[in-house]
């Protein structure tokens, strides 16, 4: 009769030890992304770790993965789904198979600079469109700036006719195929980590970046001319798998919430003086020579970009894009 009796009590304790041993085991949050450490997203990247084991020690882990060490381009989002990586901060150009209002991002000349941008995606659209993907199992947390996007060439870019022929490197994006197309160039869509090799074998002739990604990723050597052409936004959205996040104690998300508002602002105002740093050492390396574009020149840029929103309105919402342009006017 006592035999089953002491089995369970030996089982019973057993699980509750198993329990408790489990419950001590930190959460690991593997955090993946393709551009280098000393870029915005790769110290946002980095603050994130650095602040969450400060703060919630022994419950939280962090392992970061710059420069496509872990998971590429390609890759990437399908690796967040299947629970591989638990956080990513993709180009915004990445997410139209799964929403097509974030495209709004890779309309061309839409926002003046990255102060329209902050005011947008602050504003109640801008952060709606976080949450508009988690029927697919990814929600958004914060948005990363990069920084505004300059054309690269190995020819001078002055008018939108010396685009003519040539051959950009593009993310993944219907808008950006369409953009350059708008101005009789040839877009080539290609991973970032190829972008590179790709220049210097002239697999492509041009491309599109901030100042921070041509620097970092040495394009300025393999670029002779880079045209200030402010004609984008390169910014990233950060994004977890939405069970996994909703499936993190209450306690723990609401720190990791607050970690995630503190680290964003850093990215966000690190962001710009980066770009600055990056532009001047770009300008002491003597490789490559920075064309500043007179507003005539950047609106003539603009009127031929600019038959491409109409292109997409329909899917992205004519209501969205109009509330994106009202941001360039300070309240």
């Amino acid at each position: 009769m006592f035999k089953p009796m002491w089995k369970a009590l030996v089982c019973t304790l057993a699980l509750s030890a198993l329990g408790s041993a489990m419950a001590a085991d930190p959460v690991v949050i593997k955090f993946s992304h393709v551009v280098a450490e000393q870029t915005p997203k790769g110290q946002g990247a980095l603050l994130f770790k650095k602040l969450v084991e400060e703060r919630l020690p022994g419950k939280v882990k962090v392992e970061v993965y710059p420069n496509s060490s872990l998971f590429g381009d390609g890759k990437e989002m399908e690796a967040l789904l299947l629970g591989d990586v638990q956080m990513i901060a993709p180009s915004l150009a990445k997410f139209e198979q799964y929403t097509k209002t974030v495209q709004l991002f890779d309309l061309p000349f839409l926002f003046d600079d990255i102060s329209a941008v902050d005011r947008f995606q602050l504003s109640p659209e801008g952060q709606k469109l976080l949450k508009s993907m988690e029927s697919k199992n990814i929600t958004g947390l914060a948005y990363w700036h990069n920084g505004m996007k300059q054309m690269s060439a190995n020819k001078p870019l002055r008018e939108p006719k010396d685009a003519r022929g040539l051959k950009f490197r593009v993310q993944a994006s219907a808008v950006l195929e369409e953009q350059f197309k708008a101005v009789n160039a040839n877009p080539r869509k290609m991973s970032f980590a190829e972008v590179y090799q790709g220049l210097q074998t002239g697999v492509v002739n041009g491309a599109e970046n901030p100042y921070s990604n041509i620097y970092s990723q040495k394009m300025h050597e393999v670029q002779k001319y880079i045209t200030e052409s402010n004609h984008g936004v390169l910014d990233y959205m950060l994004i977890t798998n939405t069970k996994f996040w909703n499936g993190l104690q209450p306690d723990v998300r609401s720190e990791l919430d607050k970690i995630l508002v503190e680290v964003t602002a850093h990215v966000n105002k690190e962001a710009a003086q980066l770009n600055q740093n990056d532009k001047q050492r770009i300008v002491d390396a003597k490789t490559t020579e920075i064309i500043t574009l007179t507003p005539e020149e950047r609106n003539e840029w603009r009127d031929k970009m600019k038959p491409v929103w109409k292109k997409f309105e329909g899917d992205i919402g004519a209501d969205l894009i109009k509330a994106a342009e009202a941001s360039n006017k300070a309240q």
